[in-house]
């Protein structure tokens, strides 16, 4: 158990530095930009949040909703051995099909915002599910194949939005408004946070980390995935279906960023999507988010939230003549020191694992002798 514990412990310690050195190297860049309101805006990036009390708090959680989900998806397919790079494509996927029934099924009633969700939730798990199947039964490297898929999936949602007048904007060049019915319950969350963007997605969110973490952590399911993911022929020999759980672990980590695609879209804060050549950022702020998160699930939904902080502080930088690409850059650095101290980590874990191997040999050669 204590090594376990020493172990948890640096991924956490590791994390915190990175996001410490992110913040210092933010704090030079707004010295070099503009010295005399350099400290004016570290202090707004590190309380901006806050500046309209609860509503600041409320959009924090609004903008932490889909890269939670994004985060969650690239991190659970790292638990199981897989680098799900195609959380742009399943998201866009996700957030068409939450749009189509919003926009078509009207006739749904209470229960149309629930349709429209597990629309979204099944195209992403389509658009995982094909990188699944060449992975498991062609050896094709998952992350080529789930890149192509986010162009494919970019392309056909701007082709079919823009060819099917139901769905088309054509003076904005965007889909439809969803029907309000569409739209995701606030589930009391305006009056806590009056005024803010915020509304059930945060807590579904939230319960879908959580039932990830019970999946990976207290099933059998979720301990073959796992084991796949560790050693695909052993797997195999121990009696798993290795090419069911790769199709399976795919499926899932596209049906949570397809469920981030839902949720944006079907907030009610005017979300459409948009015809332009451009894959969506939201799904490639979650694989930052899962890097910061240690792929733990629980990591991940305080490192999107701690993402949603510095980007709604980020805002309010243009107040003090400052661009907001300066949040970009320190969540970049962030994520840089992050994947670094992964690295020393895997490799120190490696090291430690040699000189156990080779004190263990010098202990049978002992007793032996």
């Amino acid at each position: 158990m204590k090594p376990k514990q020493i172990k948890d412990h640096t991924g956490l310690l590791s994390s915190v530095f990175a996001i410490v050195l992110g913040l210092i190297v933010g704090l030079i860049i707004l010295f070099l930009c503009n010295p005399k309101q350099a400290l004016p805006g570290f202090a707004t990036i590190l309380s901006g949040a806050f500046t309209h009390g609860a509503k600041g708090v409320g959009q924090v959680f609004y903008y932490a909703t889909p890269i939670i989900l994004t985060g969650l998806s690239v991190g659970f397919a790292f638990k199981t051995g897989l680098f799900n790079i195609g959380t742009p494509g399943q998201f866009i996927m996700g957030g068409f099909g939450a749009v189509y029934v919003g926009i078509l099924w009207t006739s749904l009633g209470p229960a149309h915002w629930v349709a429209a969700l597990l629309a979204s939730i099944i195209l992403g798990a389509v658009w995982g599910l094909v990188p699944g199947l060449l992975k498991a039964y062609f050896n094709v490297n998952e992350v080529i194949a789930s890149i192509m898929m986010n162009y494919i999936g970019m392309y056909l949602v701007n082709w079919i939005v823009k060819s099917y007048k139901p769905l088309f904007n054509n003076l904005r060049n965007e889909s439809r408004n969803v029907a309000a019915t569409a739209n995701i319950p606030k589930m009391g969350l305006d009056k806590i946070f009056p005024g803010s963007s915020v509304n059930g997605g945060i807590l579904i969110a939230i319960i879908t980390v959580i039932l990830i973490w019970i999946l990976l952590n207290k099933t059998t399911f979720g301990y073959e995935l796992k084991a796949v993911g560790f050693n695909r022929d052993a797997s195999k020999y121990a009696g798993i279906n290795e090419k069911k759980s790769i199709i399976l672990s795919m499926m899932i980590a596209g049906a949570i960023a397809g469920l981030a695609g839902g949720l944006l879209y079907l907030a009610g804060t005017g979300k459409h999507i948009e015809i332009k050549d451009v894959l969506a950022s939201e799904g490639f702020t979650g694989i930052s988010v899962a890097l910061l998160g240690l792929s733990n699930p629980i990591g991940v939904l305080f490192s999107g939230i701690f993402i949603a902080y510095l980007t709604a502080g980020g805002f309010y930088l243009q107040l003090l003549e400052f661009s907001t690409e300066i949040i970009d850059i320190i969540v970049a650095v962030i994520i840089y020191f992050s994947a670094f101290a992964l690295m020393v980590k895997i490799i120190l874990a490696k090291i430690q694992k040699q000189k156990a191997a080779k004190t263990e040999a010098e202990k049978e050669g002992g007793t032996k002798s």
